[in-house]
């Protein structure tokens, strides 16, 4: 087994891990690069291949001379720090990729502390070296900087450089003589990165990914770390509240390519998945029959922010989805659970509404969506932080915020990010550009993003990451516009919107239907105004002349999932099916809506 190494690929979003790993592949000749046609091959959910990150890490393998490496693809998202957690528990050691202009930034510091804690030994790779602006000499500064500060050990500090570029496919130690390939990289993972311990004895395996399988139901995937396994072998399952359930492994399989092969036996070391364990949880540890000994669990992090989902009861329900009721909706929580470890569920206020626990809108909005494309409809409401008692004071989670933008636009973010409750920590130039470091409190970042990238014209490059819980730091200025409210049900005319286009700016167009209580546009006025939108003009067969003037209606705001979650208020819910996505108040009727407010 000493032929075998486990490799896990982390970096900040966007930076080039999906797109390194496609050129290993090609490298280990599972494909040829004429058969793919320009997707990432790893990236293989459409969420991912729309947003361009990875949300689910991914297992390969590649061939090299006579070595097998196994390589983890990660997620760069700290809202993702959950998958994270999980995978570095199977790898031997990190090949940590950071861009050769941005630098380190803070997700990479996020991934790489975790690593660095656990042991692991980095390679590191800068990457986009054919940058026009790059400074691979700096950002390799930066990295030693950085793993000095996180407390890393003289053996991980005694690290490999490489520079190149994925995308065009090379690799080599000096950036200023580039090579045809990414052979360089290859060397140095056999080189550098230590073989799995190799220990005898009874077999011991921590659970730490599963998949599903239509034919075969869940297939748990670790790293075998003592002992050995075969199919049929009786085992036992050591769940994480330390009770044992007997169990008997029915095929055994180990990641080949882009693909899983069946074997008849798995060595120590090997990454491998296991169908026909019932029962398991991500964490629990496959042990010998007879005298089994349990691993730690993987610990990770706690939710940030929860978000209250409930079943749709607009007067719309039901004409998209497939999924309604609140059984299918619980059922669905329930799945996602299972895999998805950084997420929590509660009961809500009533039966029908569950309160569900995350680490950051990203984190939540990805299952939505998710949710979304297989059918469901639902209702979400306000994003809300998590506030902790402790010692008597109340304690709201803060972040580390990055904001990389021109330095002409600084003012306008650093007034925005002030006005969030956000202390500046750092500034530092680099070229034309400006580097901005702020710890700010969670609620701050909820809308933030899309109204810096509004007022920076789409140049602001946005990341954060949890720093921990602080003292609450009193209250911010929330959206201070009311909203637009339709009068009642049915289709919208231009000529109504035209003449109300004086009361604010609308999301909706001329001709589609809207029901009573429906949030259709922003109001000038901090207060709510509920206007008819359904009303046409009346027809008479006198004519008359410049009665009917040119109708000038603006283009309507049309929100992605993100910013209608970040836009809402506390007395309005995001309406999500299949096809539409749309604001409304909770109360629909309009003097239900003055009672409650009295």
């Amino acid at each position: 087994m000493q032929n075998i190494r486990n490799i896990a690929i982390i970096a900040h979003v966007d930076h080039g891990k999906t797109t390194l790993v496609d050129k290993m592949i090609f490298q280990g000749k599972l494909f040829r690069e004429s058969e793919n046609p320009g997707d990432l091959l790893l990236d293989s959910n459409d969420l991912e291949r729309e947003r361009g990150i990875t949300i689910l890490a991914k297992n390969v393998s590649v061939h090299y001379k006579e070595y097998k490496i196994n390589i983890i693809d990660t997620p760069g998202h700290a809202d993702f720090g959950g998958e994270v957690e999980r995978v570095l528990n199977m790898a031997d050691g990190v090949l940590l990729l950071v861009d050769a202009f941005e630098g380190t930034m803070p997700q990479t510091r996020f991934v790489l502390q975790k690593a660095l804690a656990l042991g692991k030994k980095p390679i590191v790779v800068v990457n986009k070296v054919d940058k026009p602006n790059c400074r691979p000499e700096i950002v390799h500064e930066q990295v030693f900087d950085l793993m000095f500060s996180l407390g890393a050990t003289e053996e991980q500090l005694d690290f490999t450089v490489l520079h190149g570029s994925a995308k065009q496919g090379w690799m080599a130690a000096n950036w200023k003589e580039p090579t045809n390939d990414i052979i360089p990289l290859l060397d140095a993972i056999v080189r550098d990165i230590p073989a799995p311990r190799v220990e005898a004895g009874s077999p011991q395996l921590l659970i730490t990914s599963l998949e599903y399988s239509p034919y075969v139901g869940r297939i748990a995937i670790g790293k075998l770390t003592r002992g050995t396994l075969s199919p049929g072998l009786p085992v036992t399952l050591c769940k994480r509240d330390g009770s044992l359930v007997k169990s008997r492994i029915k095929e055994l399989m180990v990641f080949e390519g882009m693909g899983k092969q069946k074997v008849e036996r798995v060595e120590c070391g090997e990454i491998c998945a296991l169908v026909g364990i019932e029962g398991f949880e991500i964490g629990d540890t496959i042990a010998d029959a007879e005298n089994p000994e349990a691993l730690e669990p993987i610990a990770v992090d706690e939710p940030t922010m929860s978000m209250l989902f409930t079943i749709n009861d607009s007067p719309f329900f039901g004409r998209d989805g497939k999924y309604v009721t609140s059984r299918h909706l619980k059922e669905r929580l329930d799945r996602e659970l299972e895999k998805n470890l950084a997420l929590r569920v509660e009961p809500g206020s009533s039966a029908d509404s569950f309160v569900v626990f995350g680490r950051g809108v990203l984190h939540l909005s990805v299952l939505i969506e998710t949710m979304r494309r297989e059918g469901y409809e639902l209702q979400v409401g306000q994003p809300k932080v998590i506030i902790k008692e402790l010692n008597g004071t109340r304690h709201e989670p803060v972040e580390e915020l990055t904001i990389d933008l021109p330095t002409d636009v600084s003012g306008k973010a650093i007034e925005m990010v002030n006005r969030r409750k956000g202390v500046m920590t750092s500034m530092e130039h680099r070229d034309d550009r400006v580097h901005l470091t702020f710890d700010i409190p969670s609620r701050g970042l909820i809308g933030l993003r899309s109204n810096l990238l509004t007022a920076t014209a789409g140049e602001a490059v946005i990341a954060h990451r949890l720093k921990g819980f602080e003292p609450y730091m009193g209250d911010i200025e929330a959206r201070v516009n009311g909203s637009l409210i339709a009068m009642e049900t049915g289709d919208t005319f231009a000529y109504a919107i035209n003449k109300l286009q004086d009361r604010g700016r609308f999301f909706i167009k001329p001709g589609e239907e809207v029901y009573a209580g429906q949030v259709i546009g922003e109001s000038n006025r901090q207060e709510d105004i509920v206007v008819n939108v359904g009303k046409s003009k009346k027809l008479t067969n006198m004519r008359a002349s410049g009665s009917d003037e040119k109708m000038n209606i603006a283009p309507p705001v049309v929100f992605s999932l993100e910013e209608a979650l970040e836009y809402i208020q506390e007395d309005e819910y995001v309406e999500v099916t299949p096809k539409a996505i749309r604001l409304r108040k909770i109360y629909l009727d309009e003097n239900e809506r003055k009672r409650r407010s009295r």
